[in-house]
């Protein structure tokens, strides 16, 4: 699992984001306060400013953007492991001073593909959201993934675990010029496989994603579960070896930009973030559908919460501002999903709000809405499926399939 976990290193700033920090109130020494550990240009900074005048108590709010999402996966260990003080306000930076990790936030941006590890280790507690106006706008398919049982499988009728508020896909990308010359550009996952691509192709280091891009091919899901009863897997997987001139999951936009490979696998929000500035760089969602992802708001088992992961109460008469850092966190999260926000989200963090993950994108400018890789096509999202979390033993097995192909030298 932990292979899939470097994954999506953003290119944008946000810097700015630290501006809400310095705004807020502080007008009692027991006041309510909001701390935000976030992924680096997931939240566009306005919409700080904007959640800031819809409140209606004053409040501390700190929200601090981190640069990898890995990094705030482990920071919900060290959290676990070493429980402190909840943080009520801002702090000012002090350069060239040893890094410390950050008070314990009330929300924390966490990859979906991360929660099966988070829920199983106990470093989340449930979210209390699904009374939330926003949660019953959300499509099924986003409430599905992050309802969870105790061991982080899918469950229908388990707790939630997480609020999505943006989303993406695995994409091709490709070099405009270099397709010129070959006279086509790449549409499905089979144009893998053909023989001018051979020693010119990079793909992402993770298991699940080639071989369920494989499976794609093969009409199949990117969560079967009985790698040994495919048909011609195990032709399809090592030809595909064969076309393969690098394997990263952080490093593959690089050598596409210096012209060394002409087709990669790639994260939609990493190609958007680029595509601007470098001309003959573009992606296409395959037609056969594809991975998705989504970043997820969830509460780090540390934080004081006015009940129990099980529902019940822990305390009869909870602090006032106890109740207020609940009730903020509620706040932001139902803020997320409103309809200006989920514009804002789609618009300008490279990745679209899952209030627009169906074939009504609202009042969208038009070239997001008509933006495929960013907004697919509903046929092709239909076809598309996040990457669950399977059973151990088959795991083992993606692992064993995985090991073995990459052990055969093309």
């Amino acid at each position: 699992m932990f292979s899939m976990m470097k994954r999506r290193s953003f290119l944008v700033g946000a810097s700015s984001l630290a501006l809400g920090q310095l705004m807020s109130g502080c007008n009692r020494q027991q006041q309510a306060s909001l701390n935000v550990q976030l992924l680096k240009g997931s939240i566009p900074a306005q919409m700080l400013n904007e959640f800031r005048q819809e409140l209606k108590l004053t409040a501390k709010l700190n929200f601090a953007p981190e640069e990898h999402l890995n990094d705030l996966f482990e920071r919900l260990k060290i959290w676990k492991d070493q429980p402190g003080k909840k943080d009520t306000g801002f702090k000012l930076p002090i350069p060239f001073i040893g890094k410390q990790t950050p008070a314990i936030a009330d929300l924390v941006t966490l990859g979906d593909y991360w929660l099966e590890s988070a829920i199983e280790q106990g470093w989340i507690q449930p979210l209390e959201v699904e009374e939330l106006e926003g949660w019953k706008k959300l499509p099924h398919r986003w409430q599905e993934i992050v309802k969870r049982d105790r061991q982080g499988k899918l469950a229908k009728d388990g707790q939630v675990w997480g609020a999505p508020y943006r989303w993406g896909t695995t994409v091709l990308v490709y070099r405009r010029d270099k397709f010129k010359e070959l006279g086509w550009i790449p549409k499905d996952w089979s144009d893998l496989w053909r023989p001018e691509l051979r020693d010119r192709i990079s793909l992402l280091d993770q298991p699940r994603e080639v071989i369920g891009l494989t499976l794609k091919k093969l009409g199949l899901s990117y969560n079967t579960k009985n790698l040994s009863k495919v048909p011609n897997l195990e032709y399809e997987l090592p030809k595909l070896h064969q076309q393969v001139k690098y394997y990263s999951s952080d490093k593959y936009l690089e050598p596409l930009i210096f012209g060394d490979t002409w087709l990669a696998l790639g994260w939609s929000t990493d190609v958007l973030s680029v595509r601007s500035n470098y001309g003959e760089i573009d992606a296409v969602v395959p037609l056969s559908g594809t991975a998705l992802w989504a970043d997820v708001w969830v509460q780090p088992a540390s934080v004081a919460t006015n009940s129990n992961p099980t529902g019940t109460s822990t305390s009869p008469t909870p602090p006032a501002d106890a109740k207020d850092n609940a009730s903020l966190t509620k706040q932001w999260i139902e803020f997320c999903w409103q309809p200006q926000s989920a514009k804002e989200i789609s618009v300008l963090s490279h990745a679209a709000s899952p209030m627009f993950a169906s074939a009504d994108y609202g009042n969208l400018p038009n070239d997001i809405r008509e933006n495929r890789l960013l907004l697919p096509d509903s046929s092709v999202l239909e076809k598309s499926e996040f990457i669950e979390p399977l059973p151990q033993d088959v795991s083992k097995e993606y692992e064993k399939l995985w090991t073995e192909i990459r052990s055969v030298t093309p």
